[in-house]
């Protein structure tokens, strides 16, 4: 598997870290920003609306968990089974920037942080 790059491009609108993800490093998949089959997800369709980064710079909702966009059912079972934690990721690119989270799961190899 090639080496996992510290690239700010690569986090996710939901604070995941395309560039450690297994599908990303094998070529199957594009990273988030760059997925236009992902029209279906409401988190990523929701920051391009309003021109957002991540969900770290929404305003309306400083603890992600209180949106519903974000922290929805699908979202639970997803971060159950993937034993991801999307928000503490917010948390995280909030505290140290887009840079920071960025080489921090990359130094971690990870794609989240776990719950």
């Amino acid at each position: 598997m090639p080496a996992i790059p510290t690239d700010p491009g690569l986090v996710a609108y939901c604070g995941l870290y395309c560039g450690a993800c297994r599908s990303y490093l094998k070529g199957r998949c594009p990273g988030c920003h760059a997925n236009v089959k992902a029209s279906w997800c409401k988190v990523r369709s929701c920051c391009i609306e309003r021109k957002y980064s991540t969900c770290a710079d929404c305003r309306d909702f400083p603890y992600p968990k209180e949106c519903r966009r974000f922290h929805n059912f699908i979202s639970k079972l997803i971060g159950f089974l993937l034993r991801s934690d999307r928000a503490a990721c917010i948390a995280q690119i909030k505290r140290l920037g887009l840079q920071g989270h960025a080489a921090q799961m990359a130094c971690c190899g990870r794609h989240s942080l776990r719950p």
